[in-house]
């Protein structure tokens, strides 16, 4: 997504343009066919004349792992207007520095989960209400549309069968897991349903399918499923549904606002693990969660996710990117009930959590975040 908005914005700059030079840099060049990278380039640039694309996936760019750089080629082959930017994770893109390519307005006053525990306790209102007073009343047809987009990606993803695109030939296993999940008592029909719906998104996203960025492509299918599974299964409203989307959103907003959500940054614990947060605290307010509770909810989905790395076989949001999924999906629910039981007081604060999580993705050996060199990528070498 990342790439492809930089290509929007390089075309407006330069709609005159008959030829493109475009280079990417470190993870986004090791892993760019497998996440369709050049397609998604392409895609924007070649319907205005002929792009060139060079590969450097080891020359790693000071800002970001994924730096790319867009230049126009002028007829004598020298290049005009290099521009530089890196994709930060879900879609947003930066320049470097603070400085970020599409600027967006500071609408949220309050930065810290603190701080905005402290306007609920002392206005009385819910997360949801926060971001309704930030956003304004335009955030709920917002919403609406990302839970419509949510509900079809699960819904096409538990009845589309095959194979995924890629080397791998790994087989869709959602239909599979639903159509068993559904012959289990309802115990156990709940946890299969919950990895069929995880499943079913993420499938849709390996094989170029319309989902939602919750907080990113590769962890797009936790946020989802645990919706999905509790509106359709526990008859929750969609108001309701919309309240805890808008509460899952402050979640990730805090983390990339903190720390990153972005793989090539932080490892996996900065996609999965936030999307388990995120789920963990929709979850949580759904079922009547104080905001305590729900703090500490989204504390221990990303808490249990530290030092996750982000180490895709072949480059490809497939293995071990979907099963992650399924298993997040699965302990957010572990999570929201957890914090349900207590009285939501507890010693490690989200806040903290987050810096850990941010310092520990500075820890983590480039091997580990994205460059499909190590850890479980090496299994493409056996």
């Amino acid at each position: 997504m990342g790439p492809q908005a930089a290509a929007i914005q390089y075309l407006e700059r330069h709609p005159e343009a008959t030829a493109f030079d475009v280079t990417l840099y470190g993870s986004l060049a090791a892993t760019g066919k497998g996440h369709m990278t050049d397609v998604a380039i392409f895609r924007v640039l070649e319907p205005k004349g002929t792009v060139t694309l060079h590969w450097e996936p080891t020359v790693f760019l000071p800002f970001h792992p994924n730096g790319m750089k867009f230049a126009v080629r002028q007829p004598d082959g020298s290049l005009f207007d290099e521009w530089t930017v890196y994709s930060v994770g879900g879609g947003a893109l930066s320049e470097g520095d603070s400085s970020t390519a599409a600027p967006e307005p500071s609408i949220y006053p309050l930065n810290t989960m603190k701080e905005i525990i402290a306007w609920c306790q002392q206005t009385g209102h819910a997360f949801w209400e926060y971001v309704e007073q930030s956003e304004g009343p335009a955030i709920w047809d917002y919403l609406r549309e990302v839970w419509r987009v949510m509900q079809e990606a699960v819904e096409r993803g538990v009845d589309h069968e095959g194979v995924l695109p890629g080397p791998l030939g790994l087989q869709r296993k959602a239909p599979i897991y639903y159509t068993k999940a559904k012959g289990y008592k309802a115990n156990l029909q709940s946890s299969g349903l919950v990895y069929a719906y995880a499943l079913a998104v993420s499938e849709e996203n390996a094989s170029g399918g319309l989902i939602v960025t919750a907080p990113t492509c590769g962890s797009c299918g936790v946020l989802p499923a645990v919706l999905y599974h509790l509106g359709h299964n526990h008859t929750f409203s969609e108001e309701r549904i919309l309240h805890a989307l808008a509460t899952a959103g402050l979640i990730g907003n805090l983390v990339k606002h903190n720390a990153s959500i972005s793989g090539a940054d932080v490892g996996c614990q900065g996609e999965v693990g936030v999307a388990s947060a995120m789920a963990s605290a929709a979850a949580c307010q759904l079922f009547g969660g104080s905001v305590a509770q729900i703090e500490y909810a989204a504390e221990m989905g990303l808490e249990h996710h530290l030092g996750m790395t982000c180490d895709p076989v072949c480059g490809l949001v497939q293995i071990p990117c979907i099963e992650r999924n399924a298993f997040a999906a699965a302990r957010a629910l572990d999570a929201n009930f957890y914090a349900s039981l207590s009285d939501g007081q507890h010693r490690v604060s989200f806040d903290r959590v987050v810096r850990v999580m941010k310092q520990t993705g500075k820890d983590l050996p480039s091997l580990y975040k994205e460059t499909s060199e190590g850890g479980l990528a090496k299994l493409s070498e056996d």
